[in-house]
């Protein structure tokens, strides 16, 4: 992932409210390793169910607020949709995104499920186990990449849809 700065993740928001992109905090951007990142993710430490997604898409970087269900998955597993990794189900949420424009001002949202964290840019990097038919690590770890980034495009589509 291209390095991004403060003005460029503030500009991004696409489904922000007004005033919301000014006001949200960022993480401490010069600590994020951008060569093992496909999206910029964070939550907010002042409001825990507020969430950022930011990624590159043509050549531009493109933002989205999330707010996380109040309520988790008490049992069992669950399966993030963007890094479709399996994690015991209170570390996976629903996240939902309010919609870009005028289906936003009406109170439109969608929403998916997502680690609780942001962090699929990390699993998405753990050594699964393998046998010797297996592709390289960096083959798998460049699959699953491209698979994320294809998910939050696709996720990101239904935000910005008219």
């Amino acid at each position: 992932m291209q390095p991004l700065t403060e003005t460029e993740i503030r500009e991004s928001m696409v489904n922000a409210p007004a005033g919301e992109a000014d006001r949200m905090p960022l993480p401490g951007l010069h600590e994020v390793i951008w060569d093992e990142r496909e999206y910029l993710g964070w939550r907010d430490p002042q409001a825990p169910q507020r969430g950022y997604v930011v990624f590159w898409r043509d050549g531009a970087p493109i933002g989205l607020t999330l707010r996380a269900s109040e309520s988790q998955l008490a049992h069992g597993s669950a399966m993030c949709s963007l890094c479709q990794t399996l994690q015991p189900a209170g570390q996976v949420r629903m996240f939902s995104a309010r919609r870009a424009g005028d289906a936003g001002d009406r109170g439109n949202s969608v929403g998916t499920y997502i680690c609780s964290d942001l962090a699929c840019s990390t699993l998405i990097r753990l050594r699964a186990p393998g046998t010797e038919l297996d592709h390289s690590p960096a083959e798998i770890i460049q699959h699953r990449a491209d698979g994320l980034t294809q998910r939050l495009a696709r996720f990101t589509e239904k935000v910005v849809a008219a």
